[in-house]
């Protein structure tokens, strides 16, 4: 037996229950973007550059832990051990499979386009303002957005393709290009985001609870590849490092604006409530007033 198959046939449990928890948690962690995103009606308050550089970074991502000869070793030797270990050692795949790397792909582009604001009021929520025209884009840019994902998704899968068959030997090096590459725009991808956040003062559409569920997330799955890849899978767990530190920012900065725009609803519901009370106080003159009419 191949000692890589060896290895793999005797899991490490420990790591495959933290391993399946993140997995699960992942999943999880992108219902509240959805839900809110559904709830709205509108992707407004989320950058189109933002949704590009996310897709194209998910993309690399995904073709890069697929094209690693480690992985694909990984996936021969199911042919030699038993099922769970097969699972267990294939946990890392099934990971990048998953919505954290497939979702911007598929259903945040998606819900990105559909519930793209075309109107001058695009949200319907009576806690979320109006949004700032300079601010809005086109539904021209959407459109887009969502061609370029979709060119750049078919090429990467060209080349990766041609990588495995035709050059396997240059594999190693065309995955540690997607790394870099899913790295490179991983580490730019929030800045747009944050400018469009910074700009508005409200997070628009964008979820807290998402943002709260996976920052702490991607530090400790980035641990769990580490234990999983070593030091030469740096091109598939250095990108959550960076993902994650972005959006710990980003998180904090709209949390921030959200808190000051709840207090500021507060005082300005108070003022109204003040302002329709009627003036009851009295004064020495009043029965006198009422007297004579």
């Amino acid at each position: 037996m191949d000692p890589r198959c060896a290895e793999i046939s005797t899991p490490d449990y420990a790591n495959f229950g933290l391993s399946l928890l993140i997995l699960v948690g992942i999943v999880v962690s992108y219902l509240p973007q959805h839900l809110r995103i559904i709830r709205l009606r509108s992707s407004y308050g989320l950058s189109p550059y933002f949704v590009l550089l996310g897709t194209t970074s998910g993309t690399c991502a995904f073709a890069n832990i697929l094209v690693l000869p480690k992985s694909r070793s990984d996936v021969a030797c199911c042919r030699e051990i038993d099922a769970f270990p097969c699972v267990a050692g294939l946990l890392g795949v099934a990971q990048r499979l998953s919505p954290h790397d497939a979702d911007p792909d598929l259903d945040s582009l998606l819900l990105f386009l559909i519930f793209f604001p075309r109107t001058s009021n695009p949200l319907t929520d009576d806690q979320d303002d109006p949004p700032k025209e300079e601010l809005a884009p086109s539904y021209r840019t959407a459109l887009g957005v969502t061609a370029i994902s979709v060119l750049h998704a078919v090429i990467v899968a060209i080349l990766s393709f041609w990588f495995v068959y035709a050059r396997p030997q240059h594999t190693q090096g065309w995955a540690n290009f997607l790394g870099i590459f899913s790295t490179v725009l991983a580490s730019i991808q929030y800045f747009p985001q944050i400018y469009t956040t910074f700009m508005l003062k409200r997070v628009g559409s964008l979820s807290i609870p998402m943002m709260c569920i996976q920052t702490p997330g991607s530090f400790v799955w980035a641990g769990s590849l580490v234990l999983r890849y070593g030091s030469e899978g740096w091109s598939a767990w250095g990108v959550y490092l960076v993902t994650g530190c972005l959006q710990g920012c980003l998180l904090v900065m709209g949390s921030y604006f959200e808190i000051m725009h709840r207090r500021r609803e507060k005082k300005d519901l108070q003022s109204r409530m003040a302002q329709a009370i009627p003036d009851t106080s009295t004064t020495e003159q009043t029965p006198l007033l009422r007297a004579e009419d």
